[in-house]
């Protein structure tokens, strides 16, 4: 077993299909006045994400598109998921 297989085998754990709704449910939430994720995105553009409420929530709307990513970059690890019962 690879190092890279150890390593990040537990990206591939969930599926794709419950990433991807998490993603959207996340990324959209709540929809007015805008969703979330493009607010908070906007304030780090402009420089004012310096709250840490702000912060959290753009890590929060944020993780399933980074573990999307994630996953993504590491095809090697692809099938292997153990879970320890």
């Amino acid at each position: 077993m690879s190092l890279q297989v150890r390593l990040f085998g537990w990206l591939h754990c969930p599926s794709m299909a419950m990433l991807i709704v998490a993603a959207i449910m996340l990324g959209i939430m709540p929809v007015f006045p805008e969703p979330h994720l493009l607010e908070k995105l906007r304030m780090l553009m402009h420089g004012q994400l310096v709250r840490p409420i702000d912060m959290f929530d753009l890590l929060w709307h944020g993780w399933p598109l980074l573990w999307i990513a994630l996953r993504l970059l590491t095809p090697g690890a692809a099938g292997y998921c153990r879970v320890r019962t």
